[in-house]
Formats: structure tokens, C-alpha cells, sequence
């Protein structure tokens, strides 16, 4: 119930945000993040993106397209998704699970809602936009009618996140499965330049966090040209990744957003689809 006053206004904090309060709470004082801030270059992928709007009208996810270059990057470097087995052992996925999360807007309310894309690393660009876009458009009110931490009341969310964690650290597959093996966020949608954005806690070994995009001036060729620069954040579970694989890692993850990997198939399935023999016309 919102209540207004001439110089305030009084409304609702739900009980979903003390939910994830509670969850994201445990995480921070749990785990030993260290961040890593850099730039990439993706003056190539943006206009193959603008280029492939312009012909088709269709806006091919940004998002899926750095889902799909953290997938690769992940499924060649697998221990920045190892999750702990009790105090002795680790367990190293094969499929690359990318937990994300979506704003709703419920009844006028500002929700965000988890979802975990399953097996990213077997899928396509074009596959994780489809999904992408079908979660962006999904009702969530049955998601916040029946999700079951929501049944409880609100004095137990703490009990119930440390229990469970526990369970987690146990059994890696019910982490796995509850909220992937990787994760990534983006922050940089809500505004305009160059901006990181650093996350308090992740739920996963490894988050990405997307910031804003801003133009330098940099030599390429031997000339001085303007480029697009992505604000870039990786954080990794220092209890389980150690700074040279997290770096080899963010080698690579660089040089596939760089070079536009995906792209390239998926504006070209594109393409032949809207063709007058791929279509029937």
C-alpha cells in the first residue's frame, strides 16, 4: 500500500526483495570475490549487429551474443565454473549452465527474475537470443505465486538460505541445478559511457558483469581511429580460482568478443530464412 505525504511517499517493500536480501547476503560474507575491470574492443560486433538490424529490422540480443562468447570461453577453461564437494574435493561441469536475471514489471512493481540458460556452450547465438527473448516475455506471476522460499515467513529466509547453501556445498549438482555454473548481469543497458559495474556477491564460482560502452580515440593500423570500448567486470571465487587461470580466461573471453564470434552464423541463418526459397514464397 503506497501512502503519500507532500514531501515523501511511503511504498512496498516486497517480500521477494527481502528474499534476495537474504540470499545475496549469505554470499557476500561467504565468499572471497576478487575483480577484474577491463575494456574490449567491440566496434566489429556492434556494427555487424546494426548492419544485421538495418537489413532484417530484427535487434539480435547483445546480451546473447556475450552469453555465447562466455560459453565458449568457459567450456575451453572449465575450472572457473568448479564448485566446491564438501571440504576435499571440486567438481568440474562439462555444460556451461549461465545463470542471469531479467526485469519484470509486476502490477507496477520492479521485479528481477532469475533464469538459468541451460547447456550454453551446445547452444547458438541465435538459439540464446530466442531464449533470452521468450524469458523476457514469460508471465512471472505464477513464479511468484508458487516459488516455495516465498511461502515462508520472513524471519526464516536467513535459516532457510544458510541451510540450504550447506546442502549446496555438499552436493555441487543441486547448486548446479538450482542456479547454473556461471553468471552474468549487465548494468551498462540503464545508461550512456564507459562505466564497470562491481557486484557485492554472486550465487556462481564466476559472474560477468556488463557495463556501459564508451568511444576512444586508438591506433589500429597505424591510424588514429574511434573505437567502442565495453566496460567489462569478471569475478571469480578466489577460494577456487586462482589468478592465472582466471586470467587465461579473460584472455580468451576478450579475443572471442572481439573477433565477433557467433555473430557470423547467426546473421546468416538470419539471412536465409528471410529468403523467398527458405520461406516457401
Amino acid at each position: 500500500m503506497r501512502r503519500s505525504r507532500a514531501d515523501y511517499q511511503v511504498v512496498p517493500y516486497s517480500k521477494y526483495r527481502r528474499w534476495m536480501v537474504a540470499a545475496y547476503g549469505w554470499a557476500a560474507r561467504h565468499k572471497h570475490m576478487i575483480h577484474g575491470l577491463i575494456e574490449v574492443d567491440v566496434t566489429r560486433a556492434r556494427a555487424v549487429l546494426r548492419e544485421h538490424q538495418a537489413k532484417t529490422g530484427e535487434a539480435l540480443s547483445f546480451t546473447a551474443f556475450l552469453a555465447t562468447c562466455l560459453a565458449k570461453a568457459v567450456d575451453e577453461h572449465k575450472a572457473v565454473q568448479a564448485y566446491r564437494q564438501g571440504g576435499k574435493r571440486l567438481v568440474l561441469f562439462e555444460d556451461v549452465d549461465i545463470y542471469t536475471v531479467i526485469e519484470h514489471d509486476v502490477a507496477g512493481e520492479k521485479y528481477i527474475i532469475p533464469h538459468v540458460i541451460r547447456t550454453a556452450n551446445r547452444k547458438t547465438l541465435r538459439e540464446l537470443h530466442h531464449e533470452i527473448r521468450v524469458a523476457q516475455a514469460a508471465d512471472v506471476n505464477t513464479f511468484l505465486k508458487r516459488s516455495p522460499f516465498l511461502l515462508l515467513p520472513t524471519a526464516l529466509f536467513r535459516l532457510f538460505v544458510w541451510a540450504f547453501a550447506g546442502i549446496g556445498r555438499r552436493y555441487a549438482r543441486l547448486w548446479k541445478t538450482t542456479v547454473g555454473t556461471v553468471g552474468i548481469t549487465a548494468v551498462g543497458m540503464f545508461g550512456n559511457g564507459a562505466g564497470w559495474g562491481i557486484p557485492p556477491a554472486a550465487p556462481t564460482t564466476l559472474m560477468l558483469t556488463v557495463g556501459g560502452i564508451g568511444e576512444k580515440q586508438t591506433v589500429v593500423d597505424g591510424h588514429v581511429a574511434v573505437r567502442e570500448y565495453l566496460s567489462l567486470t569478471i569475478s571469480v571465487d578466489h577460494d577456487i580460482v586462482d589468478g592465472a587461470p582466471a586470467a587465461r580466461f579473460t584472455r580468451r573471453l576478450k579475443e572471442l568478443i572481439e573477433s565477433g564470434y557467433g555473430l557470423a552464423d547467426a546473421t546468416t541463418e538470419a539471412s536465409y530464412a528471410s529468403t523467398p526459397a527458405a520461406t516457401g514464397r
